[in-house]
């Protein structure tokens, strides 16, 4: 039995999930990391919006998995990867919610990276 505090979204806390509808492209340093035209865009409360990419348009070969995990009420476990470029790493700078909620479902499969960790356009 979990003692985890789950929430729906709702007036006071809304999320919406929708396709960004534009090329997203992910840049560490001078390398392309990531580039889709299958983004979604995460949008909750007042926060900023998020990108979240398909893991599969993200270069394995930068990837490495973290023991870290986080918690959200609204959106589930997340579990992180660190960044690895040559020789220098950023840790836990990008994170997945494998099984999220059903109010965050289409995220699944899908990775998001922190801002100030990379370089993130939409065109």
């Amino acid at each position: 039995m979990s003692d985890k505090q789950v929430l729906v979204p709702g007036p006071d806390h809304p999320i919406t999930v929708t396709p960004a509808g534009t090329t997203v492209t992910v840049r560490l340093g001078d390398r392309i990391i990531a580039k889709t035209d299958d983004a979604l865009v995460l949008r909750e409360s007042t926060y900023p919006a998020v990108y979240y990419l398909p893991l599969e348009a993200v270069d394995a070969d930068v990837l490495e998995p973290s023991a870290h995990e986080t918690y959200c009420p609204f959106k589930g476990d997340a579990s992180y990867y660190s960044l690895r470029n040559g020789g220098s790493l950023s840790e836990d700078a990008v994170w997945s919610y494998v099984t999220p909620y059903d109010a965050v479902s289409e995220i699944a499969g899908h990775v998001a990276f922190y801002p100030d960790r990379v370089e993130i356009t939409a065109a």
